[in-house]
């Protein structure tokens, strides 16, 4: 996955969030209908929220661009890069509405494979990645505290 510079951080997410939001995810990457259901079932309606916050973690530091004082840079072909995507999204949409949970994973997912993916980067393997680093952050804003009985 390239480096680039991160905005102002946003919030966590909950870790529970982060790993219902990426088993949708997983699931409509690989095409498995039913797990994707099942998740989408049993998260409700709040299932598009969560799609949109992990959303915004991927798109917004891969899309902030660097102060290059005034000359060309590597942030500065990114607006066509993402151009390319946003139509690519329009006409392979899959029929789905992108303001709905399959449209919002189908984003993030194209946009793993378009933008994220290196050479020799399988999407399988940076969706991961993402997902640990959410979780990372996740557990480390929300750490589990011990119950006592």
């Amino acid at each position: 996955m390239p480096e680039n510079t991160v905005t102002a951080p946003l919030a966590p997410m909950k870790p529970e969030d982060v790993a219902t939001a990426f088993a949708y995810i997983r699931a409509m990457q690989t095409h498995d209908i039913d797990t994707a259901g099942a998740v989408a079932n049993g998260t409700g309606p709040e299932m598009r929220q969560l799609l949109l916050d992990v959303a915004a973690r991927v798109f917004i530091p891969v899309t902030a661009v660097d102060d290059c004082d005034g000359e060309p840079c590597a942030h500065s072909f990114l607006a066509a890069a993402l151009g390319r995507l946003l139509l690519d999204v329009l006409c392979h949409g899959d029929g789905a509405c992108l303001a709905f949970p399959p449209g919002i994973a189908q984003t993030i997912i194209r946009f793993t494979e378009t933008i994220l993916t290196g050479d020799h980067d399988d999407v399988a393997d940076v969706l991961r990645q993402l997902e640990a680093a959410g979780m990372k952050q996740a557990m480390e804003a929300h750490p589990v505290r011990p119950t006592t009985a």
